[in-house]
Formats: structure tokens, C-alpha cells, sequence
């Protein structure tokens, strides 16, 4: 068939109530390091939509590292990778996973291409956790506007 393409489209965010009734972006993408993209885009896309264009530089670098330590520290084949307005000035980047082992700040070595991770979260973000669950965790970041 001329002029149709079989390159593979992206997946389109779903947008959903979160449980405290503020709009969110959800995700679902495979556990590997080529989902940093999606994510991104997910997150570009809801910060569009919500007018806050100029979080997201921030927002995406801390959605990108999160991912990362999802996929360097799980063996999970998927992640759900979430962004919540929260009020108008601020956003919640939330990756969840099946382990259940909580995220840790870590010395690293001056002369290490990794381990900065959360590092960079912590510099970034307004705060940051992880919540246990029974089946893994979900680590969450607030960005906020100047």
C-alpha cells in the first residue's frame, strides 16, 4: 500500500483522576532504558495540556532518572510512569515498579559514570519519597515552579 508507514506510533498517555482527584498522565512502558523517551513525552505532554510548559525541563530529567534506577534496580518487566498537577505551580513525577526494595542515596565514587541518580532528584526536587506497597513501590517527586 503506497504512502503508509510501518514505523511504530506512540502510545497515547491516558489521562485519569488520580485517587486524591487531581488530573494525571499515566503510563504503562516496558522496564528498559529506551522508556526514558516515552517518558518524557508523557511528561512534556501533561505539562502542555496543564500551561506549565516551564516545568519541564525539570520534570523530565527527574522522570528520566527515576526511570533509569526503575531499570537498573528491578527486574520488572513493566513500570507505570505517572505525573499529577497537584495545584498550579506544582507537579508529581511517580514511577512505580514491583520491587520492593526502596531507593537509597548512595556515595559515589568521584570518578563513577553512575550513582548520581538520586543526587540529581534530591537537587531538583521540591521533595521526594517512596511508598512501599505489598506488591513493589512507587517513588514520587514534586517539581515546582519558581
Amino acid at each position: 500500500m503506497a504512502g503508509t508507514s510501518n514505523a511504530p506510533h506512540p502510545t497515547q498517555p491516558h489521562l485519569e483522576p488520580a485517587p486524591t482527584g487531581h488530573p494525571a498522565y499515566t503510563e504503562t512502558l516496558p522496564c528498559t532504558p529506551e522508556s526514558a523517551l516515552a517518558a518524557r513525552r508523557l511528561i512534556r505532554q501533561a505539562l502542555g495540556a496543564w500551561a506549565l510548559d516551564d516545568l519541564a525541563d525539570d520534570a523530565c530529567l527527574v522522570a528520566v532518572e527515576m526511570v533509569a534506577n526503575a531499570c537498573r534496580h528491578t527486574r520488572s518487566p513493566v513500570i507505570r510512569v505517572s505525573v499529577t498537577r497537584l495545584d498550579g505551580t506544582t507537579v508529581e513525577i511517580a514511577v512505580t515498579d514491583r520491587s520492593r526494595v526502596l531507593p537509597a542515596r548512595k556515595p559515589a565514587a568521584p570518578d563513577a559514570l553512575d550513582g548520581r541518580g538520586l543526587l540529581l532528584v534530591e537537587a531538583i526536587a521540591a521533595r521526594w519519597g517512596a511508598d512501599p506497597k505489598r506488591w513493589g513501590k512507587r517513588v514520587w517527586a514534586e517539581v515546582r515552579a519558581a
